[in-house]
């Protein structure tokens, strides 16, 4: 019998469908372990779909003239000047990044913590995955000292690292990794000849874009950034599956983008019709739009602001966010409290606020952080309510006032605090 990679299944969709399943029997759980941006499906959006049904041809792999035009437009925008020839379309952005591990040889670099599907990934793909420990201020980028070093170790024990995975802004911390460092580790790149792959996709999650400076790698090394991105983070629709990758210009740019559609080709055709429609509509970016990208960030913002809070107040340690619907507390302040109740690691901690409060969350060791670590991931995207609180929530200038809002905070706060007691 032959020997299988066997990874276990990506952990917050496991734990996701762990509170379906418990909230299903009647517990009443919250649920801060998956993150999803539940927001109500704008009625546009969904018109554009039902236009789109017709659509049932497979269609260019890369994707329609009219979606990459828009996509094109949309990166442009952002001080990302973009051609639709550079421009791969796809369900959702998890492909694109699986198929750039296919493409490109080499090792893969990523900040620790970080997102859970980057590591297994570069697993599937035959890599080794080296952690680099993330600086004090912010995630989603490594330090860079330290990237020098392990960049040194690894070569020096005969590996070839060439990925660099950044996120910006990151999940899953929140925090977004200011231009000077997100410069440094671009001239890293360069003198070390990195291939940068930047997820972006919280990038339209920033909470406040006018006070918060947003600095892509594709401006500071154009010639060795992709950019990811898609639209389950910003407007919602995770399970609509809609994401879009940047190539860089000039012939690597070119020959990378090929390797992506000759995986494509083989993995997933095409990006079905329908969702080109919606999405040739999204990246155009009309009013109603922008106007909900607008309402989401102030939401999210909000929340995740108030779930820190709550969490500085308990006693740990944690970053601010500035972006996305995360928070990343660190419990260390408190381990010697911990410790005689038995929670010594990231694992004990997640398990002792679910059998103790009902909250859920995911354990730091799960994104590749330390697992003696006292962190975790608590996304505060799931806390907005069914469909109709979560438009009241949009609407509303104070949501966290919202009752059922309140209420879900208030059941937070003292699991929290009940850790120091």
């Amino acid at each position: 019998m032959s020997t299988f990679l066997l990874l276990p299944p990506s952990p917050n969709l496991a734990l996701n469908q762990l509170v379906d399943e418990r909230t299903a029997a009647g517990e009443s759980l919250v649920h801060l372990a998956f993150g999803e941006a539940r927001l109500p499906v704008l009625p546009q959006l969904a018109e554009q779909l039902s236009a789109g049904a017709a659509r049932a041809a497979y269609g260019p792999v890369a994707g329609g003239a009219g979606v990459r035009r828009s996509v094109a437009g949309y990166f442009t925008r952002r001080r990302l000047p973009t051609e639709a020839d550079r421009v791969v379309v796809a369900p959702g952005s998890k492909p694109l990044l699986m198929a750039l591990q296919l493409a490109v040889p080499g090792d893969v670099l990523l900040p620790r913590p970080a997102w859970n599907t980057y590591g297994p990934q570069a697993e599937y793909a035959g890599k080794r995955v080296f952690g680099v420990p993330v600086p004090d201020g912010c995630g989603g980028v490594p330090e860079p000292g330290a990237l020098r070093e392990t960049l040194r170790q690894a070569r020096a024990d005969g590996h070839d690292p060439r990925l660099l995975v950044l996120t910006l802004p990151d999940n899953p911390t929140g925090t977004l990794a200011p231009p000077a460092l997100v410069r440094e580790l671009a001239a890293l790149a360069r003198e070390e000849e990195l291939l940068i792959v930047s997820d972006e996709i919280y990038r339209d999650v920033v909470h406040d874009p006018g006070a918060t400076p947003f600095l892509s790698p594709a401006e500071v090394a154009p010639e060795r950034t992709v950019v990811t991105s898609g639209l389950s983070k910003s407007l919602g629709l995770g399970g609509w599956r809609i994401g879009v990758a940047r190539f860089p210009a000039g012939e690597t740019g070119a020959r990378l983008r090929d390797a992506v559609v000759s995986v494509a080709s083989e993995m997933w055709s095409t990006l079905a019709g329908p969702m080109q429609q919606v999405a040739e509509y999204a990246f155009a970016e009309p009013p109603e739009i922008t106007e909900r990208l607008r309402a989401s960030a102030r939401l999210h913002g909000a929340v995740a602001r108030e779930v820190h809070r709550i969490a500085v107040e308990a006693g740990a340690l944690c970053r601010p966010p500035a972006g996305g619907f995360y928070v990343y507390p660190d419990f260390e302040p408190l381990r010697a409290t911990l410790a005689g109740r038995g929670v010594t690691d990231s694992t004990a901690l997640a398990r002792r606020l679910l059998d103790e409060s009902g909250i859920v969350v995911l354990a730091g060791h799960l994104l590749g952080d330390e697992p003696r670590a006292l962190r975790f991931k608590a996304a505060t995207s799931l806390l907005y309510g069914d469909e109709k609180q979560q438009q009241q929530a949009l609407e509303s200038d104070d949501p966290v006032g919202l009752p059922h809002i309140a209420g879900q905070l208030d059941r937070i706060a003292e699991g929290f605090a009940r850790l120091a007691r």
